[in-house]
């Protein structure tokens, strides 16, 4: 399997060559574009009951596609909604907790474990849920703006927005905390952080959709409001 990140970082397209017989697995709604000898299979990554009830749970359906080049070679297109940049991380035995909506493709033999208590719960507040990856083979992933690298050896921490966070490796171990006191909650403009430990790797989004959301919100409140106030 070969592929290539186009059009980095702020617009990027996962563009994958399959060999006969290779197959990509992807979040359902991701694909661009395939070759016509592309053969896509829908299939529930749980069960079809556990999908649904932890779909609605984290926000979005956990329906997958699998794309199988028949006949010969094809080539298929993947991009996620938010603007940014597309990255590929490698599981060779050391898996990553992945942000949820990062997730645009995966090698078949990389697992993605949804019934984890960081998906299921959502332990990391604010409507962030995350998933455990496993196995071995590429994993792609989508940000919001750029892709933030930091390597953190053992003993070493970092204190990361959750909105901010998308995967760090599961060698870390994670905190989810409260940022300051009372007064800094509310005044700060910053939530809940997760403070994660070393030996691994954290990758961060240099944009936070839900601070992009309440700026469109801003630019949007006074136009709905005066045309509400109109009828």
């Amino acid at each position: 399997m070969e592929y290539e990140i186009r059009y980095r970082p702020s617009y990027s397209m996962l563009v994958v060559k399959l060999n006969q017989g290779e197959t990509i697995t992807a979040e359902a709604g991701a694909m661009t574009y395939m070759t016509p000898n592309i053969q896509m299979k829908t299939r529930a990554r749980a069960g079809v009951l556990d999908t649904i009830k932890l779909g609605v749970l984290g926000g979005q359906s956990f329906f997958v596609n699998d794309y199988t080049a028949v006949g010969g070679p094809g080539e298929v297109a993947l991009a996620s909604a938010p603007l940014g940049d597309i990255e590929k991380l490698t599981l060779d035995g050391r898996g990553y907790i992945i942000q949820r909506s990062s997730y645009v493709a995966s090698d078949p033999t990389v697992e993605l474990d949804i019934k984890w208590q960081g998906f299921t719960k959502g332990i990391f507040g604010q409507g962030l849920f995350m998933i455990k990856t496993s196995g071995r083979g590429n994993l792609f992933i989508n940000t919001f703006g750029a892709i933030d690298r930091h390597e953190l050896s053992a003993g070493e921490s970092l204190i990361v927005d959750n909105f901010h966070l998308v995967a760090f490796s599961d060698t870390c171990s994670y905190e989810v905390r409260r940022m300051g006191g009372l007064k800094e909650l509310a005044l700060s403009g910053e939530g809940l952080v997760v403070e994660v430990r070393g030996p691994g790797e954290v990758l961060i989004q240099t944009k936070n959709i839900s601070e992009f959301a309440n700026w469109i919100w801003q630019l949007l409140e006074p136009k709905v409001r005066a045309t509400m106030g109109a009828r």
